[in-house]
């Protein structure tokens, strides 16, 4: 590989960094083409860019881009495929979903890049499943923020109700 065609991979790379967020790297060695395949084609619909990468290559992008993790390097050992995602949570899902549908013990989470934490090893995946995205925390907190209203509001209307049949008992005695 030339050092020019080296510099695209290593641009391609920055460029996926930039534009996700989050990303998972994997091992997913030892699966053949239909198991590969069929993990691709789960990727897709979930909106997961999934690419093998060289290990020294997508250290090169993550310097450029800023990210600078001792564990996350060292975790890019042997085979590495990557998988960028916008959601923190959902290669998580995949991955155990994968596993529980085909009955595999591929792919292995070697490291995970989630809300600017590193999280490594394989034993990470429930912790990552159970982190919840940018916008389900946004929920939870409009929530959290209805709920006093609501009760206010529901107070008010029964107390217009209690007036209200305050009010006609206090004409029937008339």
């Amino acid at each position: 590989m030339t050092r020019e065609e080296k510099a695209n991979i290593i641009n391609d790379l920055t460029d996926s960094l930039k534009s996700y967020s989050h990303f998972y790297v994997t091992d997913i060695t030892a699966l053949n083409a239909g198991a590969t395949s069929n993990l691709r084609r789960l990727c897709f619909k979930e909106n997961i860019k999934l690419q093998t990468v060289k290990n020294k290559l997508f250290t090169k992008a993550m310097e450029a881009v800023g990210i600078q993790s001792e564990s996350l390097t060292k975790s890019l050992k042997g085979n590495s495929s990557i998988m960028f995602c916008e959601s923190g949570n959902v290669p998580a899902k995949l991955i155990k979903d994968y596993r529980k549908k085909f009955k595999m013990d591929k792919p292995i989470l070697k490291a995970a890049y989630v809300e600017e934490s590193v999280y490594v090893g394989n034993d990470q995946l429930d912790t990552l499943i159970s982190i919840k995205s940018k916008n389900e925390l946004i929920a939870d907190v409009v929530l959290l923020l209805q709920s006093p209203i609501r009760g206010v509001m529901s107070a008010l209307s029964a107390g217009n109700r209690l007036a209200g049949a305050l009010e006609t008992l206090a004409k029937r005695e008339e």
